[in-house]
């Protein structure tokens, strides 16, 4: 049966984007994003929530030409993508759906029919996932920012054990944790 991995870039407090939506204090650089490219490989598809779709959409015609960008552009090109979103009327990329609704049945299924491990991306899609416990691992990429408030990567009364499986610290000061999730709550 395939994993279901939540990966997020955050700030030492927690947060995917500030108070303002802003992440750009979030770009990994060349040492990151060829890690990040290692872990992503093995992925299958994609699940997204519209606004992490939106985001992420810009892989699809990248022109970027640092060898680690084209490289993770290659890998999300091959991936599956299903975004999650009532309101998106079409998609913008090749190999990707829309479903309207997030049911857990249904990625659980999709969890024992895939081949290859499959991503989830968004922290309000990762929370509903988290909570149905379907997430089997996660990947924090801490950055050396505090930015006081905004974007929580991870859900406000969500209780779970966690595994430590791998630890690695890189020289921007950027640390990458990747747990198991033991159980949905304690």
């Amino acid at each position: 049966m395939a994993k279901l991995v939540y990966s997020a870039i955050t700030s030492l407090d927690g947060y995917i984007e500030d108070e303002d939506g802003r992440f750009d204090w979030a770009a990994p650089d060349a040492e990151v994003h060829a890690f990040v490219n290692q872990l992503e490989r093995p992925i299958g598809t994609y699940l997204y929530g519209r606004r992490m779709y939106e985001t992420m959409v810009y892989w699809e015609t990248a022109t970027d030409h640092s060898p680690v960008s084209q490289e993770y552009a290659g890998i999300w090109r091959a991936a599956d993508k299903v975004v999650y979103s009532r309101t998106l009327p079409t998609v913008m990329s090749a190999r990707t759906r829309i479903w309207r609704t997030f049911e857990p049945d249904a990625i659980q299924m999709l969890k024992e029919s895939s081949a290859a491990d499959l991503s989830i991306g968004g922290p309000e899609l990762s929370a509903q996932a988290l909570s149905a416990g379907l997430v089997d691992e996660i990947h924090l990429f801490l950055n050396p920012v505090i930015v006081g408030g905004g974007k929580r990567a991870l859900p406000d009364h969500f209780k779970t054990s966690l595994t430590l499986l791998d630890e690695h610290h890189f020289q921007s000061g950027v640390v990458h944790l990747h747990y198991t999730v033991n159980n949905p709550e304690l």
